[in-house]
């Protein structure tokens, strides 16, 4: 089941779909392991995992590294995140004929299924964040088809769920509002992006007391097209927020309190989220690529850049090894792979295990 595409005059999904299909319709045609510039295989049998990258960032890619139990299936697979435990919680909606409704299923570090939760938010999973208070770990959920963000234990236990921030005066009606992902501050503030909805961004207090909302619809500075995806970037001097302004086609950062400081918009094409570790910043970008960039965000390096989006909703076979085809989020985990998991009809979570 696929999310709503986001509104506005750039480019959605579908569009995504409509012109990308011109270009990826020959893609079925190429052989199972491509001999394309930048993949590398581990033998000279060419049997191997595709190697992405070079130099300190040279992944190996492994695909489907979730092993499912038998009957239950991925849908669009949407959010990642590692807890301390090294546990990988992949968030999705839910393939069509699951055994299983659980929307948030647990792996541990090796790929072996753990346990699932979730079920009321099949068809809708979307952002996903992980977020340390004290002792604990907790994780941020939103459900945009639902309008809700949601505060969860790791097991799934509700903490607290809020619905459309009716009292911004930004909404007619609840149906309007449409969030996808979600940022912490050290502060405890709480970012939540209506990125399908009306290109918001609304900010809670640590009890989830709402408090503001900046950005809005548009293209000019301040402004927003689809944040889709958000975080505070703790790289530089200070904290700030960065937002996947996904519809302008570009990274744009705020001070926390809301204030326009600058554009990213160099490699840029659909960014979606993001993730740091050290001064390193992984994009995952809707139109078949993984960007890193470094602490000033010039280019590190693309991964699997496969330019072959017409296959997001293709037969599993059709998929080209070590080409991305729709990365919706990634995540280092602590050893400094990545995870990354695809808006792809039949699911994709990949490994990039740093070698």
């Amino acid at each position: 089941m696929s999310q709503t595409p986001p509104p506005g005059p750039a480019r959605s999904r579908r569009e995504f779909l409509r012109t990308a299909a011109i270009t990826g319709a020959g893609l079925a045609s190429l052989p199972a392991v491509p001999t394309l510039a930048g993949i590398r295989t581990r033998n000279k049998s060419g049997l191997g995992n595709p190697v992405l990258g070079s130099g300190e960032h040279t992944y190996e890619c492994i695909h489907d590294w979730a092993r499912l139990p038998a009957g239950y299936r991925f849908g669009n697979t949407h959010g990642v995140c590692e807890d301390s435990l090294g546990r990988i919680h992949i968030k999705h909606t839910v393939g069509a004929g699951s055994s299983s409704d659980d929307a948030i299923a647990v792996f541990d570090g090796d790929g072996k299924f753990i346990r699932s939760w979730g079920a009321e938010f099949k068809g809708g999973a979307h952002g996903l964040h992980i977020n340390r208070e004290g002792n604990q770990e907790f994780l941020y959920l939103c459900d945009p088809p639902r309008g809700l963000l949601v505060k969860t234990t790791l097991d799934g236990e509700d903490v607290w769920r809020r619905a459309c921030p009716l009292e911004s005066g930004l909404y007619n009606s609840p149906g309007e509002y449409h969030p996808t992902n979600v940022a912490v501050a050290p502060s405890g503030d709480i970012y939540c992006a209506d990125g399908y909805g009306k290109s918001w961004i609304h900010v809670y207090n640590a009890k989830g007391e709402y408090t503001r909302s900046f950005g809005g619809p548009g293209k000019e500075r301040g402004q927003v097209s689809c944040p889709h995806g958000l975080m505070v970037d703790s790289r530089g001097k200070s904290p700030r927020l960065v937002v996947a302004d996904r519809s302008n086609r570009r990274l744009q950062y705020f001070t926390l309190d809301g204030r326009h400081e600058g554009f990213v918009t160099d490699e840029m094409r659909a960014p979606c989220h993001f993730h740091t570790r050290g001064e390193v910043m992984v994009v995952p970008d809707l139109e078949a690529r993984v960007t890193l960039l470094d602490k000033d965000n010039k280019l590190i390096v693309h991964l699997g850049d496969g330019e072959n989006y017409a296959l997001r909703d293709k037969p599993r076979e059709q998929f080209i090894p070590g080409r991305f085809i729709a990365p919706h989020s990634a995540y280092f985990d602590h050893q400094g792979s990545i995870f990354v998991v695809e808006w792809v009809e039949v699911g994709r979570v990949t490994k990039l295990k740093r070698v």
